[in-house]
This record gives C-alpha cells, sequence and structure tokens, in this order.
C-alpha cells in the first residue's frame, strides 16, 4: 500500500469518526433511530476512492472507536449490523453498471436500517421494530439520495486534488 493511500485512510477514519459525532451534536426533529448518517460520506467517498478493503477498514474503525469514545457498547451492535450490511450492500451495487453513486448510496441507507432493525429484534426479542420499516425504508431513500448527493461533489474534488 503506497503512503497516499495511507494517509488518505487516516484522514478519512478521522472525518468519518468527526461526522459521526457532529450528527450526535445536532438535535433533528426526526422519526426515532433515523439519523443522517453523516460519516456514510466519508465511507462512499473511500469506497469509490481508495476501494473495497480501504473502506471496509475505515467503517469498521470508525464503527469500533465511535462506540467506545461516545457511544456505549449496546450502540455498537446497532452500530456495527447497520455499517456491516451497508458495506456489502454498497460494494456489490458498486459493481453494476447500472447504479449511479445514488442509487449505490440509497441501497447502503435502506441496508443500513434493515440492519439495524434486526439487532433490534434479537436484542428486544420481539419483531415489533419491523412495525418501523416502512418509514425506515423511506428514510434511508432520503438520506441516502442525499449522502451520494454530497459524496459526488467530494469524489470530483479528491480525484481533481490527486492528480
Amino acid at each position: 500500500m503506497d503512503t497516499k493511500k495511507i494517509a488518505y485512510g487516516g484522514i478519512f477514519a478521522a472525518l468519518a469518526i468527526l461526522m459521526g459525532y457532529v450528527e450526535a451534536m445536532i438535535p433533528l426533529p426526526l422519526p426515532t433511530g433515523v439519523k443522517l448518517g453523516l460519516s456514510n460520506v466519508v465511507v462512499l467517498l473511500a469506497l469509490y476512492v481508495l476501494g473495497k478493503k480501504e473502506a471496509f477498514g475505515i467503517s469498521l474503525l470508525r464503527v469500533f472507536l465511535s462506540a467506545l469514545l461516545f457511544k456505549g457498547f449496546l450502540s455498537f451492535w446497532y452500530s456495527c449490523a447497520g455499517a456491516l450490511l451497508s458495506f456489502f450492500v454498497m460494494a456489490a451495487a458498486q459493481k453494476s453498471r447500472h447504479l449511479s453513486i445514488y442509487g449505490v448510496s440509497m441501497l447502503g441507507g435502506m441496508a443500513h436500517n434493515i440492519g439495524q432493525m434486526c439487532v433490534a429484534a434479537l436484542l428486544l426479542g420481539r419483531s415489533v421494530v419491523f412495525f418501523l420499516a416502512p418509514i425506515l425504508m423511506v428514510c434511508g431513500l432520503a438520506t441516502g439520495f442525499g449522502i451520494g448527493l454530497v459524496s459526488q461533489y467530494c469524489i470530483a474534488y479528491v480525484k481533481n486534488r490527486r492528480s
């Protein structure tokens, strides 16, 4: 791995943690469990600019350190399930020639919510959380579109700076 990729990986990991912290500080009038997913901008950016392995590492590092520093052990499981499912869906979707970064991000947003609902159902021992699925899927699509939009501009900027 070249030194530029390592440097970008470190910067992206720090930014992902910072974005998650900033998001936690912004009170939003959204339904329970819905967040903007600002740190996903960084993971999506890493996926397109650095590659799958690096983006996966950044995503895991972000989840682990954010839980350790800000959120706690229980939220680690929710974040980990959402982040892992979201990452694998986005990595698979990125291969498709039929999906833009918007589609990849929107699928990732929905997958993140599905992962968190599954953990909630396991921890609570009830499937009642799936009644929130329609709301969370719409919110995942909306936030995924926004994350895709911001990521597209960031990717263009980073690629111009790297060359």
